[in-house]
């Protein structure tokens, strides 16, 4: 018997689906959904790199369009979905909409506001709370951004490799070069006869 997706994995794919599109730019790959009523109202992927934009997080793109589509900024009867831990821009964002409840794909003990560092979402002397699930479809969130991280590792060091050899053969040419040029006797008279 086929195991059933339940909602949450439902709309975490579709989250995925968004870190795909990250991925495919060279992009850390995150990605959101919002969903209102069973019905999906923002996605977004991290674009901050390819923007050149500080603010180009999934989450931040995903809460945009949301409340485009709901006409306000208080996204109180929504679901965010995310594939990692929120920062604390993120977080902050999340909080300011009204969000009631975030489902995270993996945590992000390095910058994560979402229960790693911090947890500005939880956090009782704010005047909203959001109610918080973590751990859904974890291992492909996780494996994702580890595949992504190991191979951003391997191209920086053949760029660092290319890059070397291309200084180590610039100097070569220049070597080659001043070995050409002819040295002038100073000893020679420039007197004509």
């Amino acid at each position: 018997m086929k195991n059933k997706m339940t909602n949450h994995e439902k709309y975490m794919t579709e989250a995925i689906k968004q870190a795909k599109k990250a991925y495919a730019l060279g992009e850390v790959p995150i990605g959101c959904v919002i969903v209102y009523r069973d019905r999906i109202i923002g996605r977004g992927y991290n674009r901050r790199n390819t923007d050149k934009n500080t603010l180009a997080h999934a989450e931040i793109t995903a809460i945009r369009k949301a409340s485009k589509i709901i006409g306000d900024w208080r996204l109180e009867e929504c679901t965010l979905y995310v594939t990692l831990e929120p920062c604390q821009m993120c977080a902050g964002a999340i909080v300011q909409a009204r969000i009631p409840q975030v489902v995270m794909g993996t945590m992000n003990p390095k910058a994560g506001c979402g229960g790693s560092i911090l947890n500005i979402l939880e956090m009782p002397q704010f005047n909203h709370q959001v109610e918080v699930t973590r751990g859904v479809l974890e291992e492909k969130c996780s494996s994702m951004l580890k595949e992504f991280f190991k191979e951003l590792r391997e191209r920086n060091r053949m760029e660092k490799l290319w890059k070397r050899a291309q200084n180590e053969s610039a100097e070569a040419a220049t070597q080659e070069e001043k070995a050409k040029l002819v040295p002038i006797d100073k000893t020679e008279s420039n007197t004509v006869y």
